[in-house]
């Protein structure tokens, strides 16, 4: 995930907004108490992620993968003032941190936090979205990509996180997670309902515009 040196990744971080006070308290809480912490999309992807939902200004957001709730603050920022932001994750043991997170954030009532399977609770799901965030387990990204894209509207956008995996897509014997990866990336590639682009943002973003 660290492609660039740590001297330009610092001067990055000095040239871009900094996090406001919760967004610092949950990037620390989630390095120092959470497994896996390099889940976090942290502060440039962060205000990445802030910056293109104020652009969008979506009326509806879904998050697929919501860890311990960064992301979902971030994009929220953007919402039109009686939108909403739906969040699935599978992982039940970071509810109550994340509801705690959300309620601190006075956004709770404009974000719904759902646990479960995303691809059972997709389908479920009535909104038409203007901008999704799917960054969950890698295995099902094409999944979750045909299961949301006829629930976005038309112009919408489509974010996928970890699309270079490292720099494993490169590798000339993947596992299985980087096949994945892989698979989802050359599917988009040749799917004429999005245009595309990869961005090398942290670990690759793929952003999608339902055409």
């Amino acid at each position: 995930m660290d492609f660039l040196p740590d001297e330009l990744q610092r001067y990055i971080e000095a040239h871009t907004r900094g996090e406001n006070d919760l967004l610092k308290k949950i990037n620390r809480d989630t390095h120092a108490k959470v497994l896996m912490s390099r889940m976090l999309s942290g502060q440039v992807q962060g205000r990445f992620l802030s910056m293109m939902s104020k652009l969008v200004k979506p009326k509806a957001i879904l998050e697929i993968g919501t860890y311990t709730g960064y992301s979902a603050i971030c994009l929220a920022e953007g919402l039109q003032p009686n939108g909403k932001l739906i969040t699935i994750d599978i992982n039940e043991e970071l509810e109550n941190r994340v509801r705690g997170y959300f309620k601190e954030s006075g956004l709770e009532n404009r974000i719904d936090f759902k646990i479960g399977d995303a691809r059972k609770i997709i389908p479920t799901l009535t909104e038409t979205f203007d901008l999704v965030f799917i960054d969950a387990d890698k295995e099902n990204y094409s999944v979750y990509f045909d299961l949301v894209i006829d629930k976005v509207s038309k112009g919408g956008l489509i974010l996928a996180d970890n699309v270079l995996w490292s720099g494993k897509v490169l590798d000339a014997k993947p596992d299985k997670d980087t096949k994945a990866i892989i698979e989802f990336n050359n599917k988009i590639q040749n799917d004429a309902r999005v245009e595309n682009l990869l961005m090398p943002l942290r670990d690759g973003i793929m952003m999608m515009r339902k055409i």
